[in-house]
């Protein structure tokens, strides 16, 4: 579960390294706490440095942007329909773009499955792993 000022890692290419939670985008039924598959609105609080150089893996955000981002991996556990329980050792989301696409092209982490129940079937794709 992700809170106000909760802060997440961020395991896309995008160039942001660290993200802090400002906004739970969806309905008011956990009183503004987001899990696995939400959206939520952030703000990049440490990037990767910006090179003078404009190539295709160049970095995509700045410190300080504010964007969307959906939750993949969270510490708090959360229970399965068959009644295990999954958690991680931290909270990583991947960035988006305003069609709500991916903002990177590669995935660099686990993920949880429960992305591909929620919407998300092509961050599930790209991961590596998927518990």
């Amino acid at each position: 579960m992700i809170g106000l000022k909760g802060t997440l890692n961020v395991i896309d290419n995008s160039g942001a390294l660290l993200i802090e939670c400002v906004n739970v985008l969806k309905q008011k039924v956990n009183n503004g706490w987001g899990s696995v598959g939400d959206e939520i609105v952030c703000v990049v609080k440490r990037a990767r440095p910006v090179s003078g150089q404009t190539s295709a893996s160049a970095a995509k955000v700045r410190q300080g942007d504010v964007r969307r981002a959906v939750i993949v991996r969270t510490r708090k556990a959360v229970r399965r329909p068959d009644g295990r329980y999954i958690r991680f050792d931290d909270n990583a989301a991947v960035l988006l773009n305003n069609k709500r696409e991916m903002l990177g092209t590669r995935i660099g982490g686990v993920v949880s499955a429960d992305l591909r129940m929620k919407g998300w079937g092509k961050i599930v794709s790209l991961a590596p792993k998927v518990v």
